[in-house]
């Protein structure tokens, strides 16, 4: 059995490269930082493959597909990503053009590649990590928002589909609220909450992925946020976002 984890350096992604290992899958990794993958390598029980690829670039993701379509992935981790904080009209234009290349393009263009793939062989599985700004949009983080947004919508109707032709592919989306890893530094921002460690919501995404769900949303808070959010207006969460995420730019 073999599983792919993208963005496998740190954060969620180490934390599911590490519990599938433990399960017994051939990891392959892949990020940009050789260095820290190979760091991650040697925590893992089964000697993983190591890939190092640019995400945000077409060409990388093409040659990821190239370099592993005959190792019959059973396991596909769409976990590269990363975020952007700001006013909108003054965050860099080229670091969220890499951002959309990134939590968009490689998560599209990977899930259909290696989707194909599994519906010829008709078993496999695909977890597409989003975020729970998926729900609503997001200003101060509006690129963001709006990135894992596509990636939950366009999951949800890869499952219908995959439903309606009676496939045992399986396909889940990951929406977890703050999480304790590198992201907040990277996106430059500090959570208001609490967040979940990460160990804890890659092994909480993996076991329900195994179990067919649809929809992954570790932690009580923010199950109670997406049923809460159905009865405010766009604007009314708008006005919610906001303040949430002034609170968290340093």
């Amino acid at each position: 059995m073999k599983a792919l984890v993208t963005g496998a350096s740190s954060g969620i992604g180490l934390e599911m490269a590490k519990y599938l290992d433990s399960l017994g899958y051939e990891i392959i990794l892949v990020a940009r930082d050789k260095e820290k993958l190979e760091s991650v390598a040697a925590t893992l029980t089964n000697k993983p493959k190591i890939i190092v690829m640019d995400l945000a670039k077409m060409d990388d993701i093409k040659s990821l597909y190239v370099l592993v379509k005959n190792d019959n992935i059973d396991v596909l981790v769409n976990n590269a990503g990363f975020g952007v904080c700001g006013y909108f009209g003054e965050t860099d234009l080229n670091r969220e053009l890499d951002m959309i290349d990134t939590n968009i393009k490689a998560v599209h263009a990977l899930t259909k590649l290696f989707l194909k793939d599994m519906k010829r062989k008709d078993s496999g599985y695909i977890l597409n990590v989003a975020s729970s700004a998926a729900f609503q949009s997001g200003p101060l983080m509006a690129t963001y928002y709006a990135t894992k947004s596509y990636v939950y919508r366009l999951t949800e109707a890869i499952w219908y589909e995959l439903k309606k032709q009676n496939s045992n592919v399986h396909i889940s989306c990951l929406c977890p609220g703050p999480v304790d890893t590198n992201f907040n530094k990277v996106a430059n921002v500090k959570f208001s909450v609490k967040p979940l460690k990460a160990d804890y919501v890659a092994k909480y995404a993996i076991d329900k992925m195994f179990k067919n769900k649809l929809l992954i949303i570790p932690g009580f808070s923010i199950k109670c946020v997406k049923i809460f959010g159905k009865f405010l207006s766009d604007k009314a969460l708008m006005r919610m976002t906001y303040r949430i995420q002034k609170r968290k730019i340093q």
